[in-house]
């Protein structure tokens, strides 16, 4: 069946329509030649339309083992050339499949790169996925519709779980955590307890955790539960990443500021301020840290983005929280930033020790 994306400015790009019915979102790019199961099973793309840059998708067809999260929350899919014989020998069914049968609205045939050129020249934008023969009614009622903005609350964990372990205890505030994240400190011996999003600072800390990590997530910070974070700042050593990353500078005073595209993608260069060593990351944000809004706070900026210098860690000079904007568990990407774990485990440790000391 024909189908089309349709950008708010007018431009519209035809195809076919491999699953999934009509589709509106804020549509982005992610600039991975691989990873397109975690890249749909990420929370943080939730409310929107994931266009892959790499032309073939779906040639090494999908597995349970690449999953992030008990579903898909993205809004839509586009794509260049979509394999309908994946090869792999983990491959457990075909991407084609694996859409379909999660209802996930995906165009297919289209010329990504343009899609991709005009959302750099103009920004993200909202954008729909319809049948080639939608009306024009149809298509309107579509870009009528309020965006929404509570995607922190449809993503988060509806209930209180525990991952167990024999190391240090962690609150993990889930904002839409990738299951990888939970992995990697899973396999650094750490017990989790994992939080809703809603939860109040007074409930996490009754646990008395060694440390608190503050997840990835979609949206607007501003929308996502700041006052909590601001509460928990200073009661035990925080670790935030992306969206946990700017709710920790929300807290402390800072600003955020949503960026013209983003940066998505497993290939962002980013360089370690005082080591100037550059580490390629996996990220997924659209919003970032507003570099005039630190100039008063008692933090330093610890890492930079190399492409466009915006910030991509910081710590607190005086109490024990760092955060980063990328994600160091890479799913997918490299792993060239999991020492970040265990600086967060080191850190767990001065604390204890100063804490036993006195």
């Amino acid at each position: 069946m024909i189908g089309k994306l349709i950008l708010e400015d007018g431009s519209v790009f035809q195809g076919m329509l491999a699953s999934g019915n009509n589709a509106v979102g804020e549509v982005v790019f992610n600039t991975g030649m691989t990873g397109y199961q975690e890249v749909l099973t990420d929370p943080s793309y939730c409310g929107q339309i994931v266009t892959m840059t790499y032309p073939l998708i779906g040639n090494y067809g999908v597995a349970d083992i690449f999953e992030q999260a008990r579903q898909s929350f993205v809004r839509g899919f586009v794509i260049s050339e979509l394999c309908g014989q994946p090869s792999s020998w983990q491959a457990q069914d075909s991407l084609v499949s694996y859409l379909k049968a999660r209802n996930i609205p995906c165009v297919y045939g289209v010329d990504t790169r343009a899609i991709t050129r005009r959302i750099r020249s103009h920004g993200t934008m909202k954008g729909v996925i319809v049948r080639g023969d939608a009306q024009d009614s149809e298509i309107a009622d579509l870009f009528d519709r309020p965006p929404f903005v509570k995607v922190v609350e449809e993503v988060t964990t509806k209930k209180v779980y525990r991952i167990a372990g024999d190391g240090p205890h962690i609150a993990v505030m889930d904002f839409g955590i990738k299951r990888n994240i939970l992995n990697s400190m899973a396999k650094a011996g750490c017990q989790l307890t994992v939080f809703p999003a809603h939860t109040s600072a007074e409930d996490v800390l009754a646990i008395n955790p060694d440390g608190i990590f503050l997840s990835n997530g979609p949206g607007d910070p501003k929308d996502a539960p700041v006052e909590t974070v601001r509460q928990l700042v200073g009661k035990k050593p925080v670790f935030g990443i992306c969206l946990g990353h700017q709710l920790l500078a929300l807290a402390l005073g800072g600003n955020t500021y949503k960026l013209k595209f983003g940066h998505r993608g497993s290939n962002h260069p980013v360089k370690d301020v005082a080591t100037g060593r550059v580490y390629i990351t996996s990220q997924n944000h659209g919003y970032a840290i507003e570099e005039k809004s630190l100039a008063a706070l008692d933090v330093t900026v610890t890492h930079r983005a190399v492409n466009d210098e915006t910030i991509e860690g910081m710590r607190h000079n005086r109490l024990p929280v760092f955060s980063v904007q990328y994600h160091p568990e890479a799913a997918p990407g490299p792993d060239d930033s999991t020492y970040l774990f265990e600086d967060f485990m080191k850190l767990l440790g001065k604390e204890t020790n100063k804490a036993g000391g006195n």
